[in-house]
């Protein structure tokens, strides 16, 4: 397998030249003119992100203070033979302050909190599509992820150096029915840095994705099946197999899922554990709110629900204090009211988190978030963050304040 991954990024290019010397010269300026077209008719987009991240733990810990800027410019052919490609690259760089730990084995690593932006250059996407018909799509690849709302296969976008996927991929899309199916060889973790890293910037993978939804007006029924194998970290290989509803039922609208964990591939631990999770959301006049339940359970404290490729920032809390569910399992009771005031977009959440097993109370937490956009290229953010630990982690509260421009 670790053959055919090198050689896979060599096979394209290697056959198209060889394509150009062998065939006939009619065919061959054929393909240059269809390239040249392919280019010309292509996109481009460039876009930045910059962000200043500040985090106070009530540890031994230094307080951490992160400027950093993204800068990405993604490039994207036109169509030849149903063919196209896609070119993405990511930069990420501090400007002004960066003591921060961001996993890289420096000073920082250890002695302060972290922010998980290291610094970094890297091609995020890179992959070729050949579209079958209207409805079906193959695409191979370093590739975007994101199943249904990211609760267990997402790119973690809220992150500077984004999650992406070497996988082979089908896509079918209807009306009502879509199907995607994903063979994921490797996983491209944020971690990736110029430096040497605490963390393990990739993982080799021999996992598979498959989500079915079905969509009437009612809503939208989703099926889905994880078959996650890692060669090197294999306490995160797990088979995880669950349902999920997402619509409106008159003025409500409701997100509801089941799900059910075991042990799979290499995993070392046998185990058992269920997701499950429910909220409704309604609005009252200029205000909406919102109401919600979400359970990782935990096989009696051996070995809980996890869910290590999701976008986890979105969950449990923006201090980011449960990526790793803990053992003993975690009950997540929250609540959201948000608004739009002269074109600010509010919202402040309030989470209660208790473990599945035992009951203990884990603490608490208050985020808040504003955004604004400006005009069609330019938008900003202010979000905060505050964990009230009871006995689980340490009193955390983040702050960030962020500028964004898209061409």
């Amino acid at each position: 397998m670790k053959k055919f991954k090198a050689v896979v990024p060599m096979v394209v290019p290697i056959v198209a030249t060889s394509m150009m010397i062998v065939a006939p010269h009619s065919q061959a300026q054929s393909g240059i003119d269809s390239i040249a077209n392919a280019i010309k008719s292509g996109t481009h987009n460039l876009s930045f992100r910059l962000r200043h991240e500040s985090v106070e733990q009530d540890n031994p810990l230094s307080d951490a203070d992160a400027t950093t800027l993204r800068s990405r410019l993604a490039l994207k052919s036109g169509s030849v033979n149903g063919f196209t490609a896609l070119l993405e690259v990511d930069n990420v760089s501090t400007i002004g302050s960066d003591e921060y730990d961001s996993f890289i084995l420096d000073e920082y690593r250890g002695n302060h909190s972290i922010i998980a932006d290291p610094v970094y250059t890297e091609i995020n996407q890179v992959s070729l599509t050949y579209k079958i018909d209207d409805s079906q799509n193959l695409i191979a690849g370093r590739q975007r992820l994101n199943h249904a709302a990211q609760r267990f296969i997402g790119g973690v976008g809220w992150r500077q150096n984004e999650q992406t996927y070497d996988a082979a991929s089908y896509t079918y899309k209807s009306d009502e029915f879509s199907v995607d199916y994903s063979y994921v060889w490797n996983v491209n973790r944020i971690f990736a840095s110029s430096k040497p890293s605490a963390q393990r910037s990739d993982l080799d993978s021999d996992s598979h994705f498959l989500i079915g939804s079905y969509k009437p007006e009612w809503g939208t029924v989703s099926g889905y099946v994880y078959a996650l194998d890692f060669e090197d970290v294999s306490a995160l290989s797990s088979i995880t197999y669950g349902v999920s509803y997402a619509g409106k039922l008159g003025p409500v609208t409701l997100n509801a899922a089941l799900a059910s964990q075991s042990d799979y591939g290499d995993a070392t631990v046998a185990y058992d554990a269920e997701f499950y999770s429910i909220d409704a959301a309604i609005a009252a006049g200029p205000v909406t709110l919102k109401a919600g339940y979400e359970v990782l359970g935990s096989d009696d404290g051996v070995k809980a629900f996890a869910t290590p490729l999701s976008t986890l920032h979105k969950w449990q809390g923006w201090a980011d204090l449960f990526l790793n569910t803990p053992a003993n399992g975690i009950e997540d009771m929250f609540f959201t009211v948000s608004g739009n005031v002269s074109g600010v977009a509010l919202a402040a959440t309030y989470h209660d988190f208790q473990a599945d097993t035992g009951g203990a109370d884990y603490g608490s937490e208050f985020d808040l978030i504003a955004n604004y956009k400006i005009n069609d290229v330019v938008s900003t953010q202010l979000k905060y963050a505050s964990f009230d630990s009871d006995g689980f982690a340490v009193d955390t509260d983040k702050l960030w304040v962020s500028l964004m421009v898209a061409f």
